[in-house]
């Protein structure tokens, strides 16, 4: 029973012995696993601070490249504005000559109406004196003249019938220039009414549009890795991304208004989205065009309804929405074909005529610039046909088509359009030509490049000192690009008159596309 004892105390000894030996094995096992997770987590850390350190001078370098490409760029254009600047002096110089010269016409015309002064004196003395020899005729008459009673009375009569009929002329005359005179008088008195009552802002349009962002570290998304996401984002809308030391900003540079609002409208949604990258982009430009479309109808049936004329084709309606994006010397046609309309309402109603009919006319007047570039013909003409395709009446046709004097206007509301479109257009600040021929330039650059075998599209951009050309890739190989490049470039120098030099980029692009399922 002794043995008995001691072996079960034995047993449970070297139980209690083996439990604690293996919790002993069990808390090594767990600290050395501690140790080596440590370790670990310390690479980790010094690989992070690594990577880091890599990601800061990565964007220290790009941010070096771009300024050095900003002060570039600023160079050349403040050398083009010191261009320019020369170029208005030497136009003031001229214009303090012309002034010379009109100063000089101007005080010959005085002496030349000092002389008539002069002579018309002289005509009055000689007229009074011809009275008085008129006179002592009569009285001669009256005592050496043999004639009877009523041989000198008719003599006299017929005297004094010339006389008569001298003088209602002269009076005629007279009351036909105060009718005249009260005509213009009334006339200025309405328009200056017509203005009054037609309050306009006048703004002109600008070729640039800001796109503001939630912090500057979005800027490096957008140019993305070596700047594929611009140049994607550029070769999409055609507009020129510049991104510069301009706090959270990045701005839009183009000509065409259409395309300048599509790239604002799609850098929007980017960023909002936070998705940025070359497929993405494409997709999102793609999309903002077909609501473009739809933002365009709302705008003419916005314009309509602001104007108060009803019964409008919806293809009209259309049209008058893309002339929010069409200029003309820098004046918005949308804008400019609203206050034409009110200026009409107020002179018709002025004149007791229909101020509905008026407004639609002047509505519906410049609705030819809308596809004036893609028809041949003035806008006019091709307003008058558009109005007449869509069931207007022919008043408002035959005033269209008159209101630049392409025919002679029948009524008197072709006459009306006239002088609105006339107030409308030359309002202080109303338009700007210089810009109108800029842009003529740039478009006619971008024609002539789309006018070679196998370009797909261009764009002008850097306010058209660069010129971008997407050529087909089944059409043109990459030697044929270089050949291209030559030949536009030469053409360009044959074909147009610009200030400085223009770069021709041609850019061929092979993508291969598959889907996995």
């Amino acid at each position: 029973m002794t043995y008995v004892g001691f072996g079960a105390i034995g047993a449970v000894f070297f139980f209690i012995f083996g439990y604690v030996i293996r919790k002993l094995v069990a808390k090594l096992k767990l600290k050395s696993a501690e140790d080596r997770a440590q370790v670990i987590l310390d690479e980790v850390k010094r690989e992070v601070v690594n990577k880091r350190k890599e990601v800061d001078l990565e964007a220290k370098d790009l941010l070096h490249r771009t300024r050095v490409e900003f002060d570039k760029e600023s160079r050349e254009r403040r050398q083009e504005l010191t261009l320019l600047e020369k170029r208005l002096i030497q136009r003031e110089e001229n214009l303090d000559r012309k002034v010379d010269v009109l100063d000089r016409k101007e005080k010959s015309i005085e002496d030349r109406d000092r002389s008539l002064v002069g002579k018309e004196k002289k005509y009055e003395s000689k007229q009074q004196e011809l009275d008085r020899l008129l006179e002592e005729e009569k009285n001669k008459l009256q005592r050496i003249s043999n004639m009877t009673k009523e041989e000198a009375k008719k003599i006299l009569l017929n005297r004094l019938q010339n006389e008569v009929k001298h003088e209602s002329e002269l009076m005629i005359q007279k009351y036909a220039e105060e009718t005249r005179s009260k005509s213009d008088k009334e006339a200025r008195k309405i328009i200056g009414l017509a203005i009054q009552k037609c309050a306009a802002e006048h703004t002109v349009e600008t070729t640039v549009s800001v796109v503001n962002l939630p912090s500057d570290d979005m800027k490096g998304r957008i140019i993305g890795r070596e700047g594929r996401n611009i140049r994607a984002l550029e070769i999409a809308t055609g507009v020129d991304v510049i991104i510069d030391d301009t706090p959270e900003a990045v701005i839009l540079s183009g000509f065409d208004i259409v395309k300048r609002e599509i790239a604002k409208r799609s850098l929007e949604k980017l960023i909002a989205d936070g998705r940025i990258h070359p497929g993405r982009i494409e997709e999102v430009v793609e999309k903002t065009k077909q609501e473009m479309d739809e933002h365009i109808k709302e705008e003419g049936e916005k314009a309509v309804f602001d104007v108060g004329i009803q019964s409008v084709h919806p293809e009209i309606m259309r049209l008058i929405g893309r002339l929010k994006y069409r200029t003309s010397y820098g004046q918005n046609v949308l804008q400019h074909s609203k206050e034409v309309a009110f200026l009409m309402g107020v002179l018709a109603g002025e004149l007791k005529m229909d101020p509905t009919l008026a407004r639609r006319i002047g509505m519906l007047h410049d609705i030819g610039k809308a596809t004036s570039h893609e028809v041949e013909g003035t806008h006019a003409s091709i307003g008058a046909d558009l109005a007449k395709k869509y069931g207007e009446s022919e008043s408002v046709i035959h005033a269209i088509e008159a209101h630049h004097q392409d025919i002679e206007p029948r009524t008197l509301m072709a006459v009306l359009v006239q002088a609105a479109d006339a107030i409308s257009a030359t309002r202080p600040g109303a338009r700007r030509e210089t810009l109108e021929a800029y842009i003529k330039r740039l478009e006619k650059l971008e024609s002539l490049a789309d006018s070679f075998k196998g370009v797909e599209k261009s764009f002008a951009i850097q306010a058209g000192r660069e010129i971008r050309v997407i050529v087909q890739p089944d059409k043109i190989t990459d030697a044929q690009a270089v050949s291209l490049a030559r030949e536009i470039t030469k053409k360009i120098e044959e074909g147009l008159e610009y200030p400085g030099q223009i770069k021709v980029t041609v850019i061929r692009e092979t993508r291969a596309i598959e889907y996995a399922k």
